[in-house]
């Protein structure tokens, strides 16, 4: 296993769409084990291949709530359902999201509160998971990777136009920019 490069915004894997994992052997399994080095380095609570420059479906997600409940485990080709978005006020704190690809940034976004995941595991054995509150946020996140859709694209303003100044300050939004987590200050 090993701590991989992050990409920023900015490189084109981010902001592509992903191809479907097609083979499951030791080389994605060794993606996988570097992915989850990588996230619990950075810390983070999700990565997605692309984030590491790997164009594939395939995410990783570690995360417990207050109840000492825990989620780990990898999506690969996930699909996802949503439930509606709500129509109240953007909530600063509770809705406050922050991204690997963006580091050092956070800003509020409206995510559903409930999904459906569905994928296969490593073995390519599919199972679901319901999620709720920050477990539908990951997710809804991560897929997103997938999609060529960093949060910062969905953002309304103003912070869309906050986030485009932190990325244009930090000298981002083009290929060549990445960070390693536990060797690089990610920031600038």
């Amino acid at each position: 296993m090993a701590v991989r490069p992050i990409t920023i915004t900015g490189e084109p894997v981010l902001h592509e769409i992903a191809s479907p994992v097609t083979v499951f052997d030791d080389e994605l399994r060794t993606l996988v084990a570097d992915m989850f080095e990588t996230m619990d380095e950075a810390p983070g609570v999700g990565l997605a291949g692309p984030q590491v420059g790997v164009a594939l479906r395939v995410f990783v997600f570690s995360w417990a709530d207050d109840e000492g409940e825990s989620w780990r485990g990898v999506a690969i080709n996930p699909e996802l359902w949503q439930s509606p978005l709500t129509l109240n006020d953007l909530d600063d704190d509770d809705e406050s999201e922050g991204c690997l690809s963006i580091p050092g940034e956070r800003f509020p976004l409206r995510r559903a509160d409930s999904v459906l995941l569905r994928a296969v595991d490593l073995e390519g054995e599919p199972y679901e998971i319901e999620a709720h509150g920050w477990l539908a946020r990951i997710f809804q996140h991560e897929y997103d990777h997938l999609d060529g859709i960093l949060y910062a694209d969905r953002l309304e303003h103003p912070f869309s136009k906050a986030a485009a100044k932190a990325v244009r300050k930090n000298g981002w939004g083009g290929p060549g920019h990445t960070w390693t987590p536990g060797l690089d200050h990610p920031e600038g």
